[in-house]
Parts: structure tokens; C-alpha cells; sequence
């Protein structure tokens, strides 16, 4: 029998209670084992934070569009990190279920707007690990002296070592989540190590003068980049440019924002979580904190090491190219090692969050629910799987570039949701147990929101028509799949 359009049209707005989906994690088919401490989502905050941003964006960010002020570029993302923080804080502790903003939205905008958030994350989660994937099989050549790992197979260039390091983090995802913990906390501590040496030792070679001009004047012409090229702001401002200057400052910080992605991720294993009252607060605000202070550390040294002028004519410009160009050849080496370490935890638990929210989904039957099944270990293998597949083939087949930018608008509208779902649910439903709070409600979210807005509109015109085809997609496939293969549709019926 026809649905009535009517009824169609309500139930995309039909929302999940917090009871439904927490009594939905018990279900034995499709459970996944709690085993985490607040020091194992710590440790994947900061495993996953600091790896692609502080080692390759920065540097670059730096010579090519913000100057010597990327500190202040790194001090707005930062903000708005810890607004949206704040929001997730409360959010995980109140619905500590597997999914991250796709769970929160199902609870407060209903189905349809879930719908949108999900589909958001599969694209932030699978194109910033093939990104890193590939990151990662560039700084393998460096480390050990070949030149790139592409072959080439029945006319295709294939990246074997993209397909290495996503087959490694396959195989011990789909061992375990303790174990990748356990993983991630020995390579994090590495490239932490690497991260405290560059300042230690990049200090010694700070000029005051490279710190001049802080902002460097704004570039006009074909080299400040026009049209859809530039920053959507720039452009409905009718600014000529977004290269240096305080235009330049502001799409840095939206650039530069790629660098914080990750914390978010804390959340997409509440599920896993002994206390995620308790834990899953303190993950996500320790990681962020602990990320924040590396970033201006490390953002402050390197423009005191080289010029501006310097970073944006070398070739592919990263924290390496600092100490080289001051004739520490060693620290350069040690640096690329470090970044390789770390690059390895960021697509670990990048695929980590991508089967999270992708199992939320599946287990909703908004994909195929089949999905979800978990293993007697405990853990989703079949979408462990089927996202290694899709993120290998990505990474290893198909050109990437200039894609950090798709995963900063995905990301920030995640935030922006987030945000506006903690006001939503303090009203609709004051009564459930919150094992945080976040302060100043509803002030703090609306600058959550206001902030995240604002870099969204600090990428460029290319970045929001390519999200707005994805989108579209994701609507289609709603229409065509999920709505009527929804679980809570079903139970409503």
C-alpha cells in the first residue's frame, strides 16, 4: 500500500529518542564492546589531530596566503574548535552512541536532517583518509629514499604505498578497538616527540625580522587567485583576492582549520566507552587543549625561522623545508620520520570514525542494515571492509588535490548542527541526564554557530559548489533508499 504524501512529508522530520537509540546498542547482532578510557579517546584526539595540518598545512598555509599572522589564523580556528567542543562535550555524555553528530541530529532534527549530517561525514571522514593516505605514501618515498610508490597497472597509476598503510589499518580495526588504542597511543607518542623538537630546536634559529610585515600587503591579479578560486567572502565582498592580507588571514584560518579536524572523532566511539558520561567530555577537551598549545608553538617558530617569501617558493613547502633551508639537514630527516609516524594514526582513526558513523547509519536502516552485524569481537567488520575498499581505491587510484577544503565545509557544517542541537534538546528535553554541561547556554552555541558560519564562508566558491553536489546525492539516495528503509519509519508504521 501507498504511503499518504502527507504522512511521507512527517516522517522525514521523525526523530529517534535518546532512550530508543541508546536501547538500540544492546541489540547482540549488531553491539559494539566497551573497553575505552578518557586516556584512550585522549590519545585518538590527538592521534588524529596532530598528523597532515601541523605537518604540511601549515608550512604551506603560511608561504602561499596568511604570511608570518598564520598564528592569529590558528588562534581563530582554535576558537572555534573550542566552541563546538564545548556543544559535542555535553552531546556525547547525554547520547553516548556510536554515530557523533549523525546521532545527536536523529535525536533533535529528525530523520531527514541526520540523513544530510551522515552523508556529510562519510564525505569529511573518506576524503581526508585518502588525503592522508596518500600524504603518507609521499613522506614513505622521502623517508626511505625511492622516488613515490606509483605504479602502473592495466593503464592506471597505482599508489601501492596508499594501499599499504590502509590495508594495515584495516587489519587491526577489524582486530579491535583496544588494540588501534594501543597502537595509536605508541606512534602518537613518537610524533609528539617530533612536534616538542621542533620547537625546542626551531627556536634557536627564530629572526625578528621574519616577522615583518605580520600581514603581508594583499596580492591583486591572477596570483591572488579570482572567481570561484577565491574565498566565498572575498567574493560576495567584492574583494579582488584572498592571498595575504586581512583577507588572507581569514581564508588561512578556514585552510588552517583542516589541521584541528579529529576531536570530533572522540565522539564516534561513545559507544566504546567505559563511562561516556564521565570519559567522553574529557577525551574530546584534553585532546583539543592538549593539540591547541603544539599548534601555536609550532605556527610561532616557523614563521620566526624562514620568510614567508621563502616557504611560498619552495616546492611543496612543509615543516621539513624550515630546517633545511637553515642548513639543519638532521632535524629535516627526523621530521619526515615523525610526520610519517604520524600520518599513520591519522588514517587510523579517520577510518576509525568513517565505520562508526557509517554502522549508526546502516544500523538505523537507512543503508542496508546487513551491515551493521558486528563480530564476536565485537567490532563492525564488514564496514571495517567495505570502507578500507573504497578509501584504498581512492587514495591509490585517483588524483587528490586541494581537497582539504571539502573536508573543512563538511566538517564545520557538522559543527554548526552540533551546536544548534544542544539548544534544541536543553528545551525539548531538560530532563535526561547530562554527564557535562555546556556553559552559558544559549550564548555559547550561538557563537559556536556564528564562528564555524564564518570560516565556511572564508572557502572558496569552488569548495561550496562541490559540497553542494554531494549533497544533492545524499538527498536522492535518501529519497530513493533510506526513507523507506528506515527503522524508526518502520516502527512508527
Amino acid at each position: 500500500m501507498a504511503e499518504d504524501p502527507i504522512a511521507q512529508s512527517t516522517n522525514r522530520w521523525r526523530t529517534k529518542s535518546v532512550e530508543q537509540s541508546i536501547a538500540d546498542t544492546d541489540e547482540p547482532t549488531t553491539k559494539l564492546r566497551k573497553e575505552l578510557s578518557w586516556r584512550d579517546l585522549t590519545v585518538f584526539g590527538v592521534a588524529v589531530v596532530i598528523g597532515a595540518g601541523i605537518f604540511t598545512v601549515t608550512a604551506s598555509t603560511a608561504g602561499n596566503i596568511t604570511g608570518p599572522a598564520i598564528s592569529v589564523s590558528f588562534i581563530i580556528a582554535a576558537v572555534a574548535c573550542g566552541l563546538a567542543a564545548l556543544c559535542y562535550a555535553e552531546f556525547a555524555s547525554t547520547v553516548p552512541v556510536a554515530g557523533s553528530a549523525y546521532t545527536f541530529s536523529y535525536a533533535t532534527f529528525g530523520e531527514f536532517v541526520a540523513w544530510i549530517i551522515g552523508w556529510d561525514l562519510i564525505l569529511e571522514f573518506a576524503v581526508a583518509a585518502a588525503v592522508v593516505a596518500k600524504g603518507w605514501s609521499s613522506y614513505l618515498g622521502t623517508v626511505f629514499g625511492f622516488a613515490g610508490g606509483v605504479t602502473d597497472v592495466a593503464g592506471l597509476d597505482v599508489d601501492w604505498g596508499a594501499l599499504l598503510i590502509v590495508a594495515f589499518v584495516v587489519a587491526i580495526l577489524a582486530w579491535g578497538t583496544k588494540l588501534s588504542a594501543g597502537v595509536s597511543l605508541a606512534i602518537t607518542a613518537i610524533k609528539v616527540s617530533v612536534v616538542l623538537l621542533v620547537v625546542a630546536v626551531g627556536a634557536f634559529y627564530i629572526k625578528a625580522d621574519n616577522y615583518s610585515p605580520f600581514i603581508p600587503p594583499a596580492e591583486t591579479g591572477d596570483e591572488a587567485g579570482s572567481g570561484v578560486e577565491q574565498s566565498l567572502f572575498s567574493l560576495l565582498t567584492g574583494g579582488e583576492g584572498s592571498t595575504y592580507g586581512w583577507y588572507g588571514l581569514l581564508a588561512g584560518a578556514s585552510i588552517v582549520f583542516f589541521a584541528f579536524i579529529g576531536f570530533d572523532i572522540v565522539a564516534t566511539a561513545a559507544e566504546e566507552t567505559k563511562n561516556p558520561q564521565r570519559d567522553v567530555p574529557r577525551g574530546i577537551l584534553a585532546s583539543l587543549g592538549i593539540v591547541t598549545v603544539l599548534y601555536l608553538s609550532v605556527s610561532v617558530v616557523l614563521s620566526g625561522m624562514v620568510s614567508y617569501t621563502e616557504l611560498r617558493d619552495a616546492e611543496s613547502a612543509n615543516l621539513a623545508t624550515a630546517f633545511a633551508l637553515n642548513g639543519v639537514g638532521w632535524a629535516a630527516k627526523v621530521i619526515s620520520i615523525g610526520a610519517l609516524a604520524g600520518l599513520t594514526t591519522v588514517v587510523i582513526v579517520l577510518v576509525l570514525g568513517q565505520t562508526r558513523v557509517l554502522f549508526a547509519m546502516c544500523r538505523d536502516g537507512l543503508l542496508p542494515r546487513q551491515l551493521a552485524k558486528t563480530s564476536a569481537r565485537g567490532t563492525p567488520v564488514r564496514i571495517t571492509l567495505l570502507v578500507g575498499a573504497v578509501v584504498a581505491v581512492t587514495a591509490s587510484v585517483f588524483p587528490i588535490d586541494r581537497l582539504e577544503e571539502m573536508v573543512n565545509i563538511g566538517t564545520l557544517f557538522a559543527f554548526v548542527l552540533v551546536s544548534a542541537g544542544v539548544m534544541v534538546l536543553r528545551r525539548t528535553r531538560p530532563d535526561l541526564k547530562r554527564g557535562f554541561r555546556t556553559p552559558w547556554v544559549p550564548v555559547l552555541p550561538i557563537l559556536a554557530i556564528l564562528t564555524c558560519m564564518w570560516l565556511m564562508l572564508n572557502l572558496t566558491g569552488l569548495t561550496w559548489i562541490r559540497f553542494g553536489i554531494w549533497m544533492a546525492v545524499g538527498v536522492a539516495v535518501y529519497f530513493l533508499y533510506g526513507r523507506r528503509h528506515s527503522l524508526v519509519g518502520n516502527r512508527a508504521r
